[in-house]
């Protein structure tokens, strides 16, 4: 799993971890935080590692993946989680954001499937991967275009390695609605976004480990985007 030391991320790991399996995550800076994830992973599946990787650069993402093999004989689940988000007029887009959302977020999602699906294809079982996205790449938000894009292009990445790796590999994508406000990323009140949301609230993380629970249990489903917004983007 990429990105288990962010708030969604860290649940999403633990979750996974209560359901029996061995969670291998990486992180990028936050080491501390990473370490108290892994913590507390470790209470239910002593065999967690974790790795520092900066999934930018591909060749973090390849040395990742070597340490996963040094450590695991077989690879049943992977969730990309890693990203970055933060608000991006378009007269302020310059290269350097737009590079530092775009290759984390849809090239380092892009690299990441590459080396696990070497892993999978080779295995006798059927294997999942879930890439983590969001409502924005089917909405218009002016001043998140850098993050939009790569959101939307993932959801496309998405269908393209289900078609192709299919039947031995599912791919499917999450795309959660509002799950937490931080109110330093210049978004609406929490009051202003669940007037947006006909279920009148914003989501938790459980709505998404139950999602991610779904994928895991069915085998026919692949390619698809599942949106957990409590219907935000009814139209």
């Amino acid at each position: 799993m990429t990105g288990a030391s962010g708030i969604l991320g860290s649940e999403i790991a633990l979750a996974v971890a209560g359901q029996g399996y061995s969670v291998f995550f990486t992180y990028h800076s936050s080491e501390p935080v990473a370490a108290a994830t892994l913590e507390k992973i470790r209470w239910i599946s002593p065999e967690s590692q974790m790795v520092q990787c900066d999934v930018s650069k591909p060749a973090e993402i390849i040395a990742a993946f070597a340490e996963f093999r040094r450590q695991f004989n077989r690879l049943d689940l992977l969730i990309t989680s890693a990203s970055n988000f933060y608000s991006t007029p378009l007269p302020l887009v310059t290269e350097e954001k737009w590079d530092d959302l775009v290759d984390t977020n849809l090239k380092g999602t892009f690299f990441t499937l590459q080396e696990a699906v070497k892993i999978m294809q080779k295995q006798s079982f059927v294997s999942r991967i879930i890439t983590m996205t969001d409502i924005s790449a089917n909405l218009i938000w002016r001043n998140f275009a850098p993050y939009t894009v790569s959101k939307a292009g993932i959801q496309h990445l998405t269908k393209i390695f289900a078609k192709t790796y299919a039947p031995v590999i599912l791919v499917n994508s999450i795309a959660p609605g509002t799950v937490t406000i931080n109110p330093e990323k210049e978004m609406d009140s929490e009051e202003e976004m669940i007037k947006k949301i006909p279920l009148k609230r914003l989501g938790d993380p459980l709505d998404i480990i139950k999602t991610i629970t779904f994928l895991l249990e069915s085998d026919y489903i692949t390619g698809q985007i599942i949106a957990v917004d409590g219907g935000r983007t009814l139209q």
